[in-house]
């Protein structure tokens, strides 16, 4: 048994038992997979999933054994490798990173110009996801680091690391009727106009439909979407009333929008760093970590990432727009 199909086979079951998922997150191919689980199983002697057709439809007992194996091994080399690298000042090759659209197009470009400048042999490959999508097992297992949002006091699952804060804002084409409204659009205003938002928002148990029910109101979706730009182009076309990440506004967009405050009552949003589990972390992603959040330490960021996280970290700042 090579290291490659652990590797594979820790893949399949992250990706929910799909091959072709599972294929996708390695960059390789379906049949490859295939081989490679057809291989082990040989080896083994027994099969590690059940099967209907050509579709794998669960793990066997023998297969839980295994798979418990494999993350370990897995994990265990990739610490090393780490570890080595990080000895050695040996600082190149591939820094997966998964985020959000919001932080991949208007947090990181910077924030990654500066680590590559510092690690200029580094090769950065970035995972987009739709803002408030959740991360798939597949995509954290892989990444070096994962950044994601929650609201409010939540705290999400694994190792993680507060970063900065920020707030959701109003966006209406200049010349629109709540333009004037510089003090902020509240709940009541705001369930008076039709809404273009993120898909996340209008899920029944979002932050959103939760303070606008707490106060015996229902918004309105005129439409949705996974990233800013597109909620920006359709305010633009007249489709309702944007709400958008601080984060997302630019000094361009002041040219066709009136930005202006939301409703206290709607929570502020937390960026986290998930470190990987079981892996010593990387230098640069020590780095990145700090470049997006200047109040952490990075000997308590490789305490966390060992399994000494603090009972609690320090709240996090306000994120400089600026």
């Amino acid at each position: 048994m090579t290291l490659t199909e652990f590797r594979c086979l820790v893949a399949i079951v992250d990706a929910g038992l799909n091959i072709s998922a599972a294929a996708a997150a390695m960059h390789a191919s379906q049949p490859s997979l295939s081989r490679h689980l057809k291989q082990i199983e040989l080896t083994l002697g027994f099969q590690i999933f059940t099967r209907h057709g050509r579709q794998l439809i669960g793990i066997t007992p023998a297969g839980e054994r295994v798979i418990e194996s494999a993350r370990r091994i897995v994990g265990e080399v990739e610490g090393l490798r780490s570890y080595a690298a990080n000895q050695r000042g040996d600082i190149s090759g591939d820094l997966h990173i998964t985020a959000p659209e919001t932080y991949a197009r208007h947090v990181l470009p910077a924030v990654l110009a500066k680590l590559v400048e510092r690690y200029p042999d580094l090769s950065v490959r970035l995972h987009p996801v739709g803002e408030g999508e959740p991360i798939r097992s597949v995509d954290k297992n892989s990444a070096d680091l994962v950044l994601l949002s929650t609201a409010g006091d939540h705290v999400p699952e694994g190792v993680a690391v507060p970063l900065f804060r920020w707030r959701r804002v109003v966006l209406v084409p200049i010349g629109h009727e709540l333009a004037n409204h510089r003090d902020g659009v509240d709940l009541a205003t705001m369930a008076k106009w039709p809404l273009v938002t993120y898909e996340s928002s209008r899920r029944p148990h979002s932050t959103l439909c939760e303070v606008m029910e707490a106060q015996g109101l229902e918004p309105h979706f005129s439409c949705s979407a996974q990233d800013a730009g597109l909620i920006k182009a359709y305010v633009r076309a007249g489709l309702g009333v944007g709400l958008v990440a601080e984060l997302a506004v630019t000094q361009g967009d002041h040219e066709n929008f009136v930005v202006l405050p939301a409703d206290p009552a709607i929570p502020d949003c937390t960026a986290w760093a998930i470190l990987p589990e079981g892996r010593v972390l990387r230098d640069p992603a020590v780095e990145l970590i700090r470049l997006l959040a200047p109040q952490l330490d990075a000997i308590d960021i490789r305490r966390a990432s060992e399994g000494m996280q603090p009972e609690a970290w320090d709240t996090p700042e306000t994120y400089d727009i600026d």
